[in-house]
């Protein structure tokens, strides 16, 4: 390849293009459309969309090209999933195709997350959106109780292959935040998906570990939250959140000069920042929220801003060190 041929303009990341989830599971797109935001939640989202506007978002999603959508039972205690099953039962079905995965959850109220509380989180999330099962499912957010509470007997992890073995679900899966956790669940080998938010980004790539793990197992990699959220969604900021928190100063410096140096090319900050996740191998589907139709169709325009491969180098040495990377809870495996 000449010089020239290595600054020369890049295709965008075709988003629409389908894969694998996971060897041999069912084919999904690049992107994938997130429901949290279907939902109100006290103290953090107060408002939500009405009903109508998430019927016609979820039209809009159903439509294509996008095939693949993401909830959880705890959403909104359960709303998310509530608006997606009216839509649902509203369609008539699900389209031929089209893949929704949720996440069995601990119980919000008590804290309880026992094998039978997860076995009463998928009867829920099933009976709210209509389905008789759910191609995939996953144990979410397990650094809420601990790993050997959870792969002990009669545990989360137990029932989850005792729901699998019944057909209830179609494969299994693991999401959380905290890396080393993540590899500890993924190291069981009965997962076939691992979802990790915030830690792969343009200021970040603490999760680097999970996404190399991943492809060493066969495992699919789902990378939510590529605006870290709200950080990388536009540029002047309009937010100093990162990580549900306010940012610490060396993320905000670098995603200030991140989004001085795309605003001087004429390139939104939100599509580099996409972009990132949608072009990295190890990643298999980018999870992006979107409340209403128009969003869906923004996230999809921003895949196709062209970025010029030297772009992507300066912005690689924009990145902050990894002591400014969201840290590990637990110690380094030996």
């Amino acid at each position: 390849m000449t010089t020239d041929q290595t600054t020369t303009t890049t295709s965008a990341v075709d988003s629409a293009a389908r894969r694998p989830l996971w060897a041999g599971g069912p084919e999904v797109t690049g992107l994938c459309i997130g429901t949290a935001g279907w939902s109100s939640v006290p103290g953090f989202r107060p408002a939500a969309p009405t009903l109508h506007e998430t019927e016609l978002a979820a039209e809009r999603l159903f439509a294509g090209p996008v095939n693949f959508a993401d909830t959880s039972n705890n959403y909104g205690g359960g709303e998310s999933e509530q608006r997606l099953g009216h839509v649902i039962e509203r369609n008539g079905g699900l389209p031929d195709g089209f893949v929704l995965q949720t996440k069995l959850d601990r119980d919000m109220t008590t804290g309880e997350f026992s094998g039978s509380r997860i076995r009463r989180s998928l009867e829920e999330s099933l009976e709210r959106l209509g389905l008789d099962r759910l191609p995939i499912a996953y144990l979410h957010d397990p650094e809420n109780t601990t790993f050997d509470e959870a792969t002990g007997p009669g545990g989360p992890v137990d029932e989850m292959k005792r729901m699998l073995d019944e057909g209830l679900i179609g494969a299994l899966g693991i999401s959380g935040g905290p890396v080393e956790m993540l590899l500890q669940y993924m190291d069981l080998g009965i997962f076939s998906t691992v979802i990790t938010h915030n830690r792969y980004t343009l200021v970040d790539r603490s999760a680097a570990p999970v996404l190399d793990r991943a492809r060493e197992l066969g495992m699919g990699v789902l990378n939510g939250a590529p605006y870290g959220g709200g950080l990388l969604a536009s540029y002047p900021p309009i937010t100093n959140i990162y990580h549900y928190a306010p940012a610490r100063p060396a993320i905000l410096a670098a995603a200030e000069s991140m989004g001085a140096l795309l605003q001087a090319r004429g390139i939104p900050l939100a599509a580099a920042a996409l972009q990132f996740s949608l072009r990295e191998p190890r990643v298999t589907s980018t999870i992006v929220g979107a409340l209403y139709a128009e969003q869906i169709d923004a996230a999809l325009e921003l895949s196709r801003v062209p970025i010029d491969e030297d772009v992507w180098v300066e912005l690689d040495a924009l990145t902050p060190p990894a002591s400014e990377w969201i840290p590990w809870p637990l110690p380094t495996r030996s």
